[in-house]
């Protein structure tokens, strides 16, 4: 698989992991439910809400760790052209 297509299903998964952990992260933020006026532990438990946060939390950060290997060498080049003297 080239860089290209490996670049894109890794920035695919940080987007779909970013969104699940920020919405279920909100859903279980203290009284945001009462706010909202939604009944969201009726569908879901907050067992398993907490659930889809932890794993989409870990599944993200391995994802960014991934996404950093991959980029590292154009951020150390982009780090040094910032530093360089003129």
């Amino acid at each position: 698989m080239n860089n290209l297509k490996l670049n894109y299903w890794i920035n695919l998964g940080l987007i779909i992991s970013f969104f699940t952990c920020f919405f279920t992260g909100l859903i279980k933020w203290p009284g945001i439910i009462k706010i909202i006026g939604i009944s969201t532990y009726k569908v879901l438990s907050f067992r398993n809400i907490s659930l889809w946060h932890d794993w989409s939390g870990l599944i993200m950060g391995l994802l960014v760790l991934i996404h950093l290997v991959l980029n590292w060498n154009w951020m150390v080049a982009v780090t040094k052209k910032f530093f360089r003297k003129t």
